[in-house]
């Protein structure tokens, strides 16, 4: 067991080449790639996740960490097919018009990606009616939506109610985050869910999933 828990504290020291060579290594050694995925990649992010929910890890610490994470990935990807990687749910996910802000929607796109969820990331400055166009083209079952500005928050309330008037509303649930959106706000523009973090958001998704 010991060089898939190696492979996940270089997962939570962020150290890009060393998960890299560890994953080559697990691979010409003929570990498993969805143990090498699910018991060394992801073990290695599910610790960094618990460590930036209680605060003893920052932001630049966990972007490295899925920065590895991500590295390691790609290798493994090629070798597994993909119905042995079990999706944990689809999520389409953007900044919302106007916003260009990206670090917390990158990091929350990387955090659920490393819990198994499908993303699909729309970017910043996302127009409502872009949101609507993922939602048909890709079928999610979640919209996460992010703000950074107070001036920006009522575009998330004009994409939710875009999406109702196109009948696309209960086929998803919405969430949203950032700097100034509380759990009041989400209540106030009929969001399902609202996160103050990304690891909180990849929790509140995966249950919703389970939900389903």
């Amino acid at each position: 067991m010991s060089s898939l828990n190696n492979l996940a504290q270089s997962v939570i020291a962020g150290n890009v080449d060393q998960v890299k060579e560890q994953v080559k290594s697990l691979i010409s050694s003929g570990t498993d790639p969805v143990e090498i995925v699910n018991q060394g990649l992801i073990a290695g992010m599910n610790v960094v996740g618990a460590r930036f929910k209680a605060g003893d890890m920052y932001v630049p610490e966990v972007l490295m960490s899925a920065r590895s994470m991500s590295s390691g990935l790609e290798l493994v990807k090629p070798l597994i097919a993909e119905k042995d990687i079990q999706s944990r749910g689809k999520v389409v996910i953007g900044t919302v018009k106007a916003d260009l802000h990206d670090i917390g929607k990158n990091l929350v796109s990387m955090m659920m990606q490393s819990g198994g969820l499908e993303v699909i990331d729309i970017g910043i400055d996302a127009a409502p009616e872009k949101f609507v166009e993922a939602v048909r083209e890709h079928n999610p079952d979640i919209v996460g939506m992010s703000a950074l500005l107070t001036t920006t928050m009522p575009a998330m309330k004009d994409t939710i109610e875009l999406l109702e008037e196109e009948g696309l509303r209960d086929k998803v649930k919405v969430i949203i985050g950032g700097a100034p959106v509380s759990q009041e706000f989400a209540t106030s523009i009929g969001a399902d869910g609202y996160a103050p973090d990304a690891a909180t958001a990849t929790d509140l998704c995966k249950e919703m999933v389970a939900a389903k």
